[in-house]
């Protein structure tokens, strides 16, 4: 529990007396208590409880908490080595399932999962889209007896008309919808993906955006009866706006940023120059003097939507009831993407060298929680046999990495919980950089949660399968010229050479630079004997896996490729007994 804690994926640790006592030393922030008394208080909806014990005792323990699906929390028991993670109750709609999960690979153990449609491979239909950031309504009926088609094989209807459709190529979605549903007009759809209101089963990403024009000091009261007059004129859903949008004279308009905190809900502020030059279908005189444009609402809707998106509401004016003082113009836009980059999340992981034995819990924890892993084809092949039904793949070219990070950039940003994969370590030679890069571009209320999840390099493999070549000051270069120029390579290759660093070369070799390894060799020779060891590793951690040992005068340059690193060592290292060796030291020189 503390190894959780300390990854932020527990908020307070509880114990009951009799293991509080245990305890050498009790810390400030644990809760001690009867478990009874402890789970009472934190049972709400939306909450994780997860309990170390047995299933029985907890089953009783929570039996008179239950209240129903969508009030009660997610509960998850794990035995006390961690081994086995279940899912108990909220399964689905609280999310226990999902981080079952995560918590399994986290901690390296085994997610019992029991649920019809994770045993039967289906898609969780009333849980899925919580991956790609959106929200769900509809009655509990509706989605029970959606559910419950589903189940009996029958096909279902869809109408996505926003978000992300990556989702649709997902084992789990296949044959689970009539392929002619958004064709069928007379049948009205049992699953719609889209911002409009209804009582059917829906997910909405966060597509629309409210502008907001308001007199000086208007009351929030008037402002959220207003917002929600207007949505429901327009027949569209509240769990569908992205934030809201205004002209900056209102930056500092307390009703407007209480309701946007409240919502969680970003705002959008643009000067009257800008919101002057968007069209609108109901400039105003009035306005215009007043404000230095002609819309406030209706303009700042559509520049929050990129200017691409579609009014769907034109301004509505809401005058002060009651108490309320004030008054409010509301106009909602919809923006050709989802915008949700506090529900959003962008996981870099390193891989490792290809043997999913080298793959780091930290690593698959990641993989487990993302909706849709971006990668080149060959790495996402590499964890195939990772990747769930209901998870969806983007395989992308070798040399366009840029168009990989700006796909996963902007799906993260629409709320989507994306794994982008490198091979080895994401932060070396990987996307990390290139990622973090475009990710800092945005501003700060633009970016999605963005993590790096280490892994295990290529060097550090190839030096393991050997002994241990890299016990002294070692450096990696890459051979590659296409983002790098070709002097600056060679000027750092002769710094290593001159420093008698081991140096770990990558990219090697391609069949159009086939010219780069000869010269590296070369640079080494002035500094190094022709019998420095060298190791050529190719294909590691992978079926195809070789292994030689040269010498820097014999290294077989034309049998070196792309998928080959090679372990270069210094004037100390040797080559005994099919071994490479760099002392710690070198001679006349003591190990502290």
């Amino acid at each position: 529990m503390q190894r959780l804690a300390r990854r932020h994926q527990v908020d307070q640790l509880a114990l009951t007396p009799r293991a509080a006592n245990t305890l050498e030393e009790t810390p400030q922030s644990l809760v001690v208590g009867p478990a009874s008394e402890v789970l009472s208080r934190n049972w709400q909806p939306n909450g994780v409880l997860l309990i170390v014990g047995a299933i029985g005792a907890v089953t009783r323990l929570i039996a008179p908490l239950l209240i129903g699906k969508d009030k009660d929390p997610a509960v998850i028991v794990l035995d006390a080595h961690g081994k086995h993670v279940v899912p108990l109750l909220g399964g689905h709609q609280a999310g226990a399932e999902q981080l079952a999960m995560e918590l399994a690979a986290e901690l390296g153990g085994h997610a019992v999962l029991t649920g019809d449609a994770n045993s039967q491979n289906r898609l969780a239909l009333d849980s899925f889209g919580k991956g790609w950031g959106w929200r769900r309504s509809g009655s509990r009926d509706n989605w029970n007896q959606l559910m419950l088609t589903q189940a009996q094989g029958g096909k279902l209807l869809l109408l996505q008309h926003s978000g992300a459709t990556f989702w649709q190529t997902t084992a789990a979605a296949q044959d689970v919808f009539d392929a002619n549903a958004n064709a069928d007009q007379a049948r009205p759809a049992q699953l719609t993906i889209g911002p409009q209101s209804n009582m059917s089963c829906s997910w909405h990403p966060a597509s629309l955006w409210i502008g907001i024009g308001c007199e000086r000091d208007t009351s929030l009261s008037l402002l959220e009866r207003a917002v929600a007059a207007a949505l429901a004129e327009a027949g569209l859903a509240p769990e569908a706006v992205a934030g809201l949008a205004s002209i900056d004279r209102k930056a500092d308009e307390t009703a407007l940023l209480a309701l946007a905190q409240a919502k969680d809900w970003p705002v959008r502020f643009f000067n009257a120059d800008a919101l002057a030059e968007v069209d609108v279908p109901t400039p105003s005189a009035v306005v215009a003097k007043a404000m230095g444009t002609s819309s406030v609402a209706e303009a700042a809707a559509l520049l929050a939507a990129s200017n691409k998106g579609t009014l769907l509401l034109t301004k509505q004016i809401h005058h002060a009831q009651n108490a309320e003082h004030g008054a409010t113009t509301i106009a909602i836009s919809e923006a050709n993407q989802p915008f949700a980059p506090q529900r959003g999340e962008l996981h870099l992981i390193g891989s490792g060298p290809g043997d999913l034995a080298f793959l780091t819990h930290d690593a698959r924890a990641a993989l487990a929680r993302s909706a849709i892993w971006v990668g080149y084809d060959l790495y996402l092949d590499l964890l195939e046999p990772l990747r769930r039904p209901d998870q969806a793949r983007l395989d992308g070219q070798l040399t366009r990495e840029r168009d990989r990070c700006l796909k996963a950039l902007e799906l993260a940003q629409q709320g989507t919980r994306v794994a982008l994969i490198s091979s080895g370590d994401s932060g070396i030679y990987g996307m990390a950089g290139l990622a973090l890069e475009l990710w800092l571009t945005k501003p700060p209320s633009d970016r999605p949660q963005f993590q790096v999840h280490p892994g295990l390099s290529a060097l550090q493999l190839a030096a393991a399968k050997v002994g241990a070549p890299l016990m002294h000051d070692f450096c990696s270069v890459s051979l590659s010229d296409r983002l790098t120029p070709w002097s600056k390579i060679e000027t750092r290759l002769k710094s290593a050479a001159s420093g008698d660093f081991v140096v770990a070369l990558y990219n090697p070799r391609s069949q159009k630079r086939d010219w780069q390894l000869t010269r590296a060799i070369e640079l080494l020779l002035e500094h190094r004997a022709p019998s420095t060891p060298v190791v050529v590793a190719r294909q590691l951690g992978r079926a195809q896996e070789d292994i030689q040992l040269h010498t820097l005068q014999t290294l077989p340059v034309k049998e070196v490729d792309m998928l080959t690193i090679v372990l270069i060592g210094n004037s100390s290292s040797r080559l005994q007994d099919n071994h490479v060796v760099t002392p710690r030291g070198y001679p006349g020189a003591e190990l502290a």
